[in-house]
């Protein structure tokens, strides 16, 4: 009788959750080391700016967060961010889920340059260097400000559009309800829709997917507007988009060009800057802000932004635009080529441009203004249960404070960036630009929805960046591809 032995059986040895974490950390070194310095940076600006930094806006948010309801100047999508994270008391917390929210933007980045359009780690990660490492994108996310959700939201969109060569309406109704959110969280977030229901026209997408994306945002944004008009008297987002465009023509409107006759229309008389256009100074927010030169104060302070007023000051700054359409035009270039300036000088004031600057002061005292039903200190403290100004630690400020003098992205590099998405647009053009048509129209139209219908601030650049960045990158792609041997996932020329 023979034996016959069972051949022995060698099974490979699990790889293991840890050694298929390493392999894909070897795999996106470069950027794992880019996010992985990202956050420290953001967790020294939190030891050092603690619990949260502040701007003039951020206490209407915390008294939608204290008060709900539908505020007259500015969406509540933010407010009702800080009313989620109310019951935790803590303005540290809400600084550290908007910083996830800058990191989380650089993974957007970088996942769909990697995945989509096939740029080597390094290329993609150098997209993602602006929104990761700039220190006003670091500092506005420590401040309690929409600014860091509406940057994700609007690269969230971007990227799930662009992500999908076919777009079913399970995506389209996606889209729609970032969309939704974008324009709860900021006004400006609504024309996007416009262009992104064009860039799917252009695509010919089909309509079920546009119909889907329209209904979807249109569901929240009309219901809104319902609440809105429930509350103030008027069916809109808010009650602020006349007034706003009324500082716009402020720096340049004359009321003898308008034609405006006091016997008849008193109401837009009285809108009227008594001094000549070459006397005023460069900033238009003082006829609206400012008390100094505030041109609405002598309709009383409540009435500033009713519907009323809203109603009239859109009035004047439509008769305004269309008897100086010269003067319009000139004062949005203005403002829109000052974003690509290689310098940060202070604009609209200094009070205002310091606000986004790391400071060095040791305790920054909350201003004691009237709020609703109460006043700004009080209601940062209650929401904190407990003091709640900037208090500045050492030696973390400084850091910061050092950091920013050398880590930003000029204006100047911004424009290159924006040139080069020019340049993928034209060489696309038999497309109508492609892929690259969509991030550089959001980031262009970014810088000039402001600079048409507010005034220039350097915030407003924030969320330009990193789509300058995109369309920049998906530009280059071919350029980058060094080492590739594989074909790209975008064919298009």
């Amino acid at each position: 009788m023979v034996a016959v032995a069972e051949p022995t059986t060698l099974s490979a040895p699990s790889i293991g959750r840890w050694g298929r974490s390493v392999a894909f950390l070897r795999r996106h070194r470069w950027f794992a080391a880019a996010l992985g310095l990202g956050a420290v940076l953001r967790i020294i600006t939190m030891l050092g700016f603690g619990p949260a930094m502040w701007f003039n806006d951020s206490y209407d948010y915390i008294s939608v967060a204290l008060h709900p309801r539908p505020h007259p100047i500015r969406p509540d999508g933010y407010g009702f961010w800080l009313l989620i994270l109310k019951p935790l008391h803590s303005l540290a917390l809400v600084a550290f889920t908007q910083h996830l929210m800058g990191l989380g933007t650089g993974v957007l980045i970088y996942a769909l340059l990697t995945r989509r359009f096939n740029l080597p780690g390094w290329g993609a990660t150098l997209a993602a260097v602006p929104v990761l490492f700039d220190a006003y994108q670091i500092q506005i996310e420590q401040m309690i400000m929409s600014d860091a959700m509406f940057v994700l939201l609007v690269v969230g969109v971007i990227t799930l559009v662009l992500w999908h060569r076919e777009i079913s309406w399970k995506v389209g109704a996606a889209v729609g309800g970032l969309l939704a959110l974008t324009a709860l969280t900021r006004s400006i977030g609504l024309p996007i829709l416009a262009l992104v229901v064009v860039y799917l026209l252009v695509k010919r997408t089909g309509w079920k997917p546009i119909l889907a994306l329209v209904t979807a945002c249109a569901i929240p944004v009309v219901g809104y507007m319902s609440w809105f008009k429930a509350v103030n008297g008027q069916f809109a987002m808010t009650n602020s988009d006349g007034v706003i465009l009324y500082m716009r023509t402020a720096s340049f409107s004359d009321c003898h060009e308008m034609g405006v006759d006091p016997r008849a229309e008193l109401q837009l008389a009285l809108l009227c800057i008594p001094k000549k256009p070459a006397d005023r100074g460069p900033s238009a927010q003082a006829y609206l802000w400012w008390d100094n030169d505030n041109q609405i104060h002598v309709f009383g302070a409540g009435m500033k932004f009713d519907a009323e007023m809203n109603k009239n000051t859109s009035a004047f700054a439509t008769r305004a635009i269309l008897s100086q359409p010269g003067d319009y035009l000139a004062v949005v270039a203005k403002d829109f080529f000052r974003a690509f300036r290689w310098d940060r000088s202070p604009f609209p004031d200094t009070k205002t441009f310091l606000q986004y600057e790391f400071g060095n002061n040791i305790t920054t005292r909350l201003p004691q203004w009237t709020s609703f039903r109460g006043q700004t200190h009080t209601d940062a403290e209650i929401y904190e249960n407990g003091p709640a100004a900037t208090v500045n630690a050492r030696p973390w400020a400084d850091i910061m404070i050092g950091y920013q003098k050398v880590m930003r992205l000029p204006g100047l590099a911004l424009g290159v960036l924006l040139l080069i998405g020019l340049y993928g647009v034209a060489l696309r053009w038999r497309k109508l630009g492609g892929p690259v048509l969509l991030p550089w129209l959001a980031s262009v139209g970014l810088i000039l929805a402001p600079a048409a219908t507010a005034e220039f601030d350097y915030r407003y650049l924030i969320p330009a960046a990193p789509l300058a960045c995109l369309a920049a990158a998906i530009t280059l792609r071919h350029g980058l591809r060094l080492r590739r041997t594989t074909p790209p996932a975008d064919t298009a020329p």
